[in-house]
């Protein structure tokens, strides 16, 4: 437990940390990968060098320290970054090295300002956030492992099908070079993959969500290959598109992650989704078909045009049941896409089109996607009153705020 004292110095950098958070935390990835190179196996560069990490991290601070009192408020927060940890192999042993730098990184930025008393109680309130996400870790890594068909780290599949879904999405069935039982899922899960690209210094992980339902002798991730090999997210989305065929071999952490599909509730269910986001709404909607075949289920997607338009036939094939209603939004669709009736909306998703055509009231709306689209479905759903605990979304990438 924390004394007063150490709480209220902690509180009292709230509004620093506010300003400068970002800078501090720039700062602090500068100082650990420049001293622990061996890092940069596990995080992901992409998320680095376009600064999604380091505000992430600012937000998680910031809000550490104004809920250093009650670390309960911010449960919710540790356990989803609990879960991207135990995915990429997060280990006790390397907090003390985000400890020590995240420190160095705040007397760096503020200087003089950051006197030895505030240094120290910060080192005090880190260890109680470490020991917080230690704890909390070490539950999910014995639960990964000891599940049925669980494993440690990360274990080989091998690539059973490779199989394209649009011109910019493709689709990979992995089943375990091993020949033994996987894991189950909850919908909304991921999976990390690791990567050793030839020529390249370090690894890299990126996390997938899962696109198919549970219960499969596979996993199934589909991959959207991102513009251009000279960023990071482009060489590994690239490199699994164009280099990684069928027969190949990939390492993968046991699934993860706590966007999931609450199948407890009755209540109705909207989907919505915005491009390579339709990986785990698909999911989620195949289990709902399954488990809960007297739910009523909403179904959208939004997406340019028929060319780049993935795992279109699977949801068809789904909207035939009474249950299911299936809307297409097309932002630039093609003449083929008009001659064909492609799409039942040509342009966005907006929160007119929610309150005419969704029954909304009592739903409960997951959404994935770009984060403008996500914005734009978060604020419609707030505008119509939807209960902040009847939304739920997931951001590809580190978590992000959508007010």
């Amino acid at each position: 437990m924390l004394d007063q004292k150490t709480i209220d110095l902690v509180k009292s950098t709230v509004p620093v940390l506010e300003k400068h958070g970002e800078q501090i935390t720039t700062r602090f990835y500068q100082l650990m990968f420049g001293n622990h190179p061996e890092l940069l196996n596990i995080f992901n560069h992409a998320n680095q060098k376009q600064g999604r990490q380091q505000r992430a991290l600012a937000g998680a601070v910031y809000a550490a320290a104004m809920y250093i009192d009650n670390l309960e408020a911010i449960l919710p927060v540790v356990q989803q970054i609990a879960h991207k940890h135990r995915s990429l192999g997060i280990k006790p042993e390397h907090y003390p090295i985000v400890g020590k730098h995240l420190l160095l990184a705040i007397k760096d930025v503020l200087g003089d300002a950051a006197t030895d008393e505030i240094i120290d109680a910060w080192a005090k309130a880190y260890g109680i956030i470490a020991d917080a996400f230690i704890s909390v870790e070490a539950e999910m890594y014995d639960e990964a492992t000891n599940q049925k068909g669980g494993w440690d780290g990360f274990r080989n599949f091998i690539i059973n099908r490779k199989v394209e879904e649009s011109d910019v999405i493709t689709s990979f069935y992995l089943v375990p070079e091993d020949q033994k039982e996987i894991a189950h899922f909850i919908p909304g899960q991921y999976i990390s993959i690791k990567l050793e690209i030839e020529g390249e210094k370090f690894t890299h992980i990126r996390q997938y969500s899962l696109s198919d339902a549970p219960g499969k002798e596979y996993y199934r991730i589909s991959v959207k290959r991102e513009a251009g090999t000279a960023n990071p997210d482009g060489r590994v989305s690239n490199y699994l598109h164009d280099e990684v065929k069928e027969g190949d071999v990939l390492k993968v952490s046991a699934p993860a992650g706590d966007f999931v599909l609450d199948t407890t509730k009755n209540t109705p269910i909207a989907l919505l989704s915005g491009g390579v986001g339709i990986t785990p709404m698909l999911s989620m909607l195949k289990t709902v078909v399954e488990m809960q075949p007297e739910r009523k289920v909403t179904f959208i997607h939004a997406a340019a045009n028929g060319n780049v338009h993935a795992l279109r036939n699977e949801v068809e094939a789904l909207t035939a049941l009474e249950q299911v209603n299936s809307f297409f939004f097309y932002d630039s669709p093609t003449e083929e896409d008009r001659q064909n009736n492609s799409f039942d909306v040509e342009g966005y998703v907006t929160r007119d089109w929610i309150e005419e055509n969704v029954t909304y009231k009592d739903a409960e709306f997951y959404f994935c996607g770009p984060v403008p689209f996500m914005q734009s479905v978060y604020r419609s759903l707030k505008d119509l009153g939807v209960a902040e605990e009847n939304i739920h979304f997931e951001f590809f990438g580190p978590k992000g705020s959508l007010v």
